[in-house]
């Protein structure tokens, strides 16, 4: 069976106390390394190649940045029923949904994934892109 070159890992999140700091410091040290600010908002910036792949964000719970609070890892799925199995495989070895599965559509029509808490409390997604005959089946 021939291994798929689909990386394992989608994107990175870090978790920053000042929005405008984070995006004037992560597009100086980025750029040289190909990546382009990609996705710019109030609550968080990404930078990539076509696709984010490194976010600076303001930490999900409101509280200062450290290490950990706003940081997420993010799997590369193949198919929607993957997405589907990682949340409830997650929510019964224990961790907590932290987003069921389905679109966000905000950041891609076709991006389909499904947000978990581990027992720690750390964040992690899983994520696919719809095909076009995939997104006709989903609400």
């Amino acid at each position: 069976m021939a291994e798929s070159r689909r990386e394992v890992i989608s994107h990175v999140s870090v978790g920053v106390g000042e929005l405008a700091r984070a995006k004037a410091f992560y597009s100086a040290i980025l750029t040289p390394l190909g990546l382009k600010l990609i996705f710019d908002q109030p609550y968080g910036c990404a930078w990539g190649r076509s696709f984010p792949t490194f976010w600076a964000q303001l930490p999900f719970d409101k509280k200062p940045a450290s290490p950990g609070n706003g940081a997420h890892v993010c799997f590369n799925a193949a198919r929607k029923s993957e997405v589907d199995a990682f949340h409830a495989a997650g929510l019964k070895a224990g961790g907590t949904c932290d987003g069921a599965p389905g679109l966000r559509t905000i950041y891609t029509p076709n991006y389909y994934a499904a947000f978990l808490r581990d027992p720690d409390g750390n964040k992690v997604e899983a994520l696919c892109f719809l095909s076009d005959d995939e997104l006709a089946g989903v609400s």
